[in-house]
């Protein structure tokens, strides 16, 4: 029997094949980055060829180290930064264009043209989501419009969509030659195309936007046999398929109700699992579908999204050269006591959950000659924090659910000042995992359920373990006047773009 499972980890900034052992272990794991392409303000672009060409890179790179080969690994799983939006020919495995990055606004146009009718919440009864740029749907329409025989191309089935995860997969299997055209229920469920109770493409939504259904893929469960790979990974099933976010709330093990975690990586996403129900937000979140393993119902989870966090870090680093590595982050920020009541609301591409604000740009405030680099850097820190209590406090409102302890996973989670500041803030203990990759660990799990290498979620529950908590210790006078402070902040970045 084969010994391990891989998970093909597809984000924002780099590709990542790590190979687990049966008790959740990282066996391996190699890494690459690939460019962000930035071709006006706003515009935030990939290369999906140098990212298929990457996946093939860091996959051959793990299962060297690991000194295994493509018949240990019992199947492999895909999860991936989504909403970000590639449309390809299929007959050649060319793009028609770079791919759309989540964080792309250039849709902006037709949020404003559809909320002019009806609202932004037109569509949330039937999609779960507010009308934002941040979705694939109106990314869609954009290349469709704008790309030279696109539309054309999509409407005869030569042009075909999806987020990237159904870009690799497709690849994966045969790419021009056979390729699987398939996504998840979570992938779908971004775009703002799929009616979250039929789980399948909306006619509805396809007409509203103006999209070819023949152009679109095929709508599976999380965790199925989807077909077998080829090329470097020859031979193996690919058996699982979850959108990042949803891969980590599946590798943090929140199968009940109530269940909350919170990722920190180039953006913060926080969702709650709310069981077989959709829960409709009126606080600002959206509904979107959490997991569905095979043949049984899905699962729902309420979802805060956060566009800049991770990102803000680098941001330091790259445009203003304020640290030379993101880990210099956190010693620097603790070269002061405090904030020096200095505030950063990284308002980059508008505020996503709770405020759903495309017009904000970034702010901050409270600025003296006083401040120091170590005050902006503390301040960049305490902003992940801020906004992630604005989310979970509308999280608790939706749900009626009081978050007893916030589960933490991402490449930030590292960052101790950060852990206890978000602890101190939202008043409630934070939760470091003993693996904390995982997203790639939600896809082995997916991937591993469908070919049996895991029985079941009480398997997955026992690999789970604590690294540390964070509780509070801030008083509560502190804690008030801090937050009031960051609203006043948070306010000053509404309205900035006419």
């Amino acid at each position: 029997m084969a010994r391990f499972v891989g998970a093909l980890d597809q984000g924002t900034t780099s590709t990542r094949f790590i190979v687990f052992d049966r008790q959740g272990q990282i066996v391996s794991v190699a890494q690459k980055e690939h460019r962000q392409i930035y071709p006006k303000p706003g515009w935030v672009e990939h290369d999906p060829l140098e990212i298929w060409h990457n996946v093939g890179e860091v996959t051959a790179r793990a299962l060297e180290q690991a000194a295994i080969a493509p018949s240990d690994l019992t199947a492999v799983g895909i999860t991936n930064q989504r909403e970000t939006t590639v449309l390809w020919d299929r007959r050649t495995g060319q793009p028609l264009h770079n791919a759309l990055v989540w964080q792309d606004t250039r849709a902006d146009h037709f949020v404003a043209a559809y909320a002019a009718d009806g609202g932004q919440d037109r569509f949330r009864a039937k999609t779960g989501l507010p009308l934002a740029s941040y979705f694939s749907g109106l990314k869609l329409k954009w290349l469709l419009d704008n790309v030279e025989g696109a539309r054309a191309k999509a409407e005869a089935g030569d042009a075909l969509f999806g987020n990237i995860d159904t870009w690799v997969l497709w690849n994966l299997t045969g790419g021009p030659e056979g390729g699987l055209h398939v996504t998840d229920v979570t992938n779908a469920s971004r775009t703002q195309l799929m009616d979250l109770g039929t789980l399948d493409w909306d006619a509805d939504m396809l007409r509203n936007f103006d999209i070819p259904r023949a152009c679109l893929p095929e709508i599976r469960s999380s965790s199925e046999v989807y077909g077998t790979a080829r090329g470097v990974l020859a031979g193996v099933p690919v058996a699982g398929i979850l959108g990042d976010q949803q891969a980590a709330l599946v590798g943090q093990t929140c199968f009940v109700a109530g269940e909350a975690k919170n990722t920190y990586g180039t953006g913060c996403f926080l969702l709650m699992n709310t069981g077989e129900t959709p829960v409709p937000s009126t606080c600002g979140l959206v509904t979107t579908v959490g997991y569905k393993f095979g043949q049984a119902p899905a699962h729902y989870a309420l979802e805060g999204s956060i566009a800049i966090t991770g990102a803000l870090v680098q941001w330091l680093r790259d445009n203003l050269g304020l640290i030379q590595s993101s880990d210099e982050i956190e010693p620097l920020a603790r070269s002061v006591e405090d904030n020096g009541d200095v505030y950063f609301v990284p308002a980059f591409s508008g505020l996503y959950a709770p405020h759903w604000k495309e017009s904000a740009r970034g702010v901050v405030a409270g600025l003296t000659r006083f401040a120091g680099r170590g005050h902006l850097a503390r301040a960049a820190i305490e902003a992940t924090a801020f906004q992630t209590r604005d989310v979970l406090g509308a999280m608790q409102r939706d749900s009626g659910i009081a978050i007893k302890e916030l589960r933490a996973d991402g490449g930030m989670v590292v960052n101790e000042l950060l852990m206890q500041f978000q602890a101190d803030i939202l008043d409630v203990p934070v939760v470091r995992p003993k693996v904390i990759e995982t997203t790639a660990l939600g896809a082995a799990y997916a991937a591993g359920l469908a070919t049996g290498y895991w029985h079941n979620e009480d398997d997955l529950k026992h690999n789970w373990g604590r690294d540390r908590t964070w509780t509070p210790a801030m008083a509560g006078a502190d804690r008030d006047r801090l937050y009031a402070s960051w609203q006043k902040a948070l306010r000053r970045s509404f309205d900035w773009v006419d």
